[in-house]
């Protein structure tokens, strides 16, 4: 059994923690057995993990690889899309990835899972129950609804034959108003959680039939002529043979803050003090300085580089066109290599702190338009500059002019302030080079 979790998303619904280089998912609020903070992701990969030990693929965009090495480190493998298409075509170039680049059977189960509910184990127990399905052969599509707890309006709806276990699917609807959800709960209608089962094959002979390419390398040479749509439209709304496994278990879609309040491990993360009048409030302040909370009720506040949220728990949910109008450049990203974080930002001049972790180095490169003075705060490790390696500690300071080749390798883990002075400093101001060094570039 093979699983696809589609890790994609925007970064504005958990603003100002998320941006668009680091999407919820990624953001560490849970807590592991071992009472450590884990992120969405390395939760869900935990679970899956533990219940079914099925190989995992992750399809995503390039934007994110980085965050995901950096969680996950080698452990899964990463399709990824050369742009956004929606969730057909990230589906579709997975599934031609295990077929050509991880040599997978046409009859291999795969499952198609998002990477952001929270649940217990028991909905990945749900998920691996439907490999049985799918290797019976009775339809071509396996879905898992969930048992709806209320008459939503926010989820699609899937429409079974009858209110079995296991059932037959008679048709799909959209997301209704709240009325005429209520009428498909009688009907024993389950939301649409996004997670489809099917042989390979299945889908490989979908993919050629809808987007006339065969084969991996030339689905992702035509990728970005790809249509946009969803996988719901483009193949399950259009086939006539699918069957439904209801899961009644909990299940919680964390798309807002509201939501994450929930679930979260703690109330408050950082340096948070609240005082004895505050009532159902979570903080998460990611800065070194305090943050003091007096007489809130019912409110989410989140503290980061790239702003501050204090909002109202309902109103939370309605966000994201205020964000859209004031958030800017992400000030914090997770590397392959480690951390980088923007401190301060002038015209003509960036501070960053960067975290280097051990065994770990940035790639040879050199810049057009920008200098760069970097002071080592703790740990150990190298600068090559020009192809001369020198070897640094806490205190240490090192330089390079715009033009020159450059690159650092951290041999103990490493904190870092790095200083950009320059009339036109960009992100894309950077060329990069092969060199010996190291463990070969790095984003």
């Amino acid at each position: 059994m093979k699983i696809i979790l589609l890790s994609g998303g925007s970064g504005k619904r958990l603003w100002p923690l998320s941006n668009d280089v680091q999407s919820k998912q990624f953001i560490r609020l849970f807590k592991n057995d071992d009472g450590c903070y884990e992120s969405m992701l390395q939760r869900v990969y935990r679970q899956i993990s533990s219940v079914s030990g099925a190989g995992i693929t992750i399809a995503t965009s390039r934007s994110q690889v980085s965050a995901i090495k950096n969680q996950l480190n080698d452990k899964v493998s990463i399709c990824i899309e050369p742009c956004r298409r929606d969730t057909f075509p990230a589906i579709a170039l997975a599934a031609e990835f295990l077929h050509d680049v991880k040599d997978t059977d046409r009859d291999e189960c795969v499952i198609v899972c998002p990477v952001d509910p929270y649940v217990d184990d028991s909905y990945y127990e749900c998920v691996r129950s439907l490999e049985a399905h799918v290797q019976k052969g009775d339809t071509a599509l396996t879905l898992m609804g969930i048992e709806p707890t209320y008459p939503s309006d926010k989820y699609g709806y899937i429409i079974p034959d009858e209110k079995a276990e296991v059932s037959l699917v008679k048709s799909f609807k959209e997301k209704p108003d709240k009325k005429t959800a209520e009428e498909y709960l009688k009907k024993g209608a389950l939301w649409n959680a996004g997670v489809f089962a099917f042989k390979l094959g299945y889908l490989i002979d979908k993919v050629h039939e809808i987007t006339g390419y065969t084969g991996y390398n030339e689905l992702l040479e035509n990728y970005e002529k790809l249509e946009k749509i969803s996988f719901d439209y483009a193949v399950v709304e259009k086939e006539s043979s699918i069957k439904a496994v209801r899961y009644s278990g909990d299940w919680k879609d964390v798309g807002t803050w509201n939501m994450m309040a929930e679930v979260m491990a703690d109330a408050t993360k950082g340096d948070v003090t609240l005082d004895d009048t505050c009532e159902n409030t979570q903080v998460v302040n990611e800065l070194s300085i305090p943050v003091l909370c007096m007489g809130c009720r019912d409110m989410v506040i989140a503290v980061s580089g790239d702003g501050i949220l204090v909002s109202d728990k309902e109103r939370s949910g309605y966000m994201k066109p205020y964000v859209e109008k004031i958030a800017g450049e992400a000030h914090f990203a997770e590397k392959s290599w480690g951390t980088y974080t923007v401190m301060d930002s002038e015209a003509e001049a960036l501070t960053v702190k960067i975290k280097l972790y051990a065994g770990n180095n940035m790639n040879y490169h050199s810049h057009k338009n920008r200098s760069e003075v970097w002071t080592v705060l703790s740990g150990e490790g190298r600068f090559i500059i020009d192809g001369i390696e020198r070897v640094v500690g806490p205190g240490d300071t090192v330089s390079a002019k715009a033009g020159v080749k450059h690159m650092i390798i951290a041999d103990t883990d490493m904190s870092i302030i790095e200083v950009q002075t320059g009339k036109d400093i960009d992100r894309k101001d950077k060329t990069v080079y092969e060199c010996e060094y190291g463990k070969g570039n790095k984003e």
